[in-house]
């Protein structure tokens, strides 16, 4: 037996987040999941709240921000890796760079509101006190397939 690769862990933890993301698509929240690690153990698992919470900040890499920095007992975040299902927001990704999370590994880009690679590059500016290894694309046709499938059921019951 060989040892699992990164690539190989990565896929693993994606695949933890879109069960998150599909719980959120049930609670008929956007199905977006996160969870952060820490020494290959997840500290913080969460999907989309926004409607239940009736809170805009409610993202699921928010809300597992919050938990991770109280498993933890700190604000700094600096031997975690997120995992989310979506290209983090500008909020989010402030909220990473807050929070000194090294890694981020992320499924579908987000090409109207991603602020990792699609519309800024928020992790990697230097001009910023804190940037963050990216690695985009893990299981990204299924995360993107769960948006796509969300979205088009929205608008079939004539919703927005």
């Amino acid at each position: 037996m060989h040892s699992p690769n990164q690539h190989d862990i990565d896929e693993h933890f994606m695949g933890r987040a879109l069960e998150l993301a599909m719980q959120a698509a049930v609670a008929d929240e956007v199905p977006v999941g996160a969870i952060i690690i820490r020494d290959h153990q997840i500290i913080a698992a969460a999907g989309n709240e926004r409607v239940a919470l009736k809170d805009p900040t409610a993202h699921a890499e928010m809300i597992a921000i919050t938990q991770a920095a109280a498993a933890v007992g700190d604000w700094r975040l600096e031997r975690c890796t997120l995992y989310v299902t979506l290209e983090p927001c500008p909020m989010c990704a402030g909220a990473i760079l807050q929070s000194r999370i090294p890694r981020v590994v992320f499924g579908a880009s987000d090409p109207k509101g991603g602020a990792v690679e699609s519309l800024f590059k928020l992790l990697s500016d230097v001009r910023l006190n804190h940037q963050a290894e990216i690695e985009a694309g893990i299981l990204g046709a299924r995360c993107g397939q769960i948006l796509t499938d969300f979205f088009a059921s929205k608008r079939a019951m004539g919703k927005k």
